[in-house]
């Protein structure tokens, strides 16, 4: 329990990640259920924190999207509800730029230019980072990422 509380006291964790973590230690269901419980009840693990927290790392240093943060989240079984509400406390005009930058920066890199190829390329790389496609298809229209420094 000692070295729960301290895991949990130093990072953000949630309850699968902790289900997991008792499952691979060898720990009974029943007692790993109680242990759970107790975490939950005395604040140590909470997944609504949980989520706020990955979804502000996961946007602002791993520069992810919208549809690859939530698809992960789903698969630490985090609810739709917690989900969604991390989700909407992304600033807009800060995602926005994030993608911009990430726009800028991989098509220096395509050989091809503002080809078809070259956009082609630059969508499948954005879009595999989570980033919805109207935004992307904005973007590229509009050239601005393919402008020289």
């Amino acid at each position: 329990m000692a070295r729960l509380e301290s895991l949990c006291a130093t990072s953000e964790q949630c309850t699968h990640e902790i289900s997991q973590k008792l499952i691979r230690w060898g720990i009974d269901r029943n007692d790993a259920e109680k242990i759970l419980s107790s975490l939950i009840q005395r604040k140590f693990v909470s997944d609504e924190r949980y989520a706020v927290a990955f979804v502000r790392d996961k946007y602002r240093f791993s520069k992810w999207g919208r549809r690859k943060i939530m698809l992960a989240l789903m698969q630490k079984h985090i609810d739709k509800q917690s989900i969604n509400a991390a989700l909407n406390e992304i600033d807009n005009e800060e995602y926005i730029e994030i993608l911009f930058s990430v726009m800028r920066s991989k098509a220096r890199s395509i050989r091809e230019g503002n080809s078809f190829e070259g956009r082609t390329k630059l969508f499948r790389s954005v879009a595999s980072r989570g980033y919805e496609s109207s935004l992307i298809t904005s973007f590229i229209a509009e050239n601005e990422i393919w402008e020289n420094d």
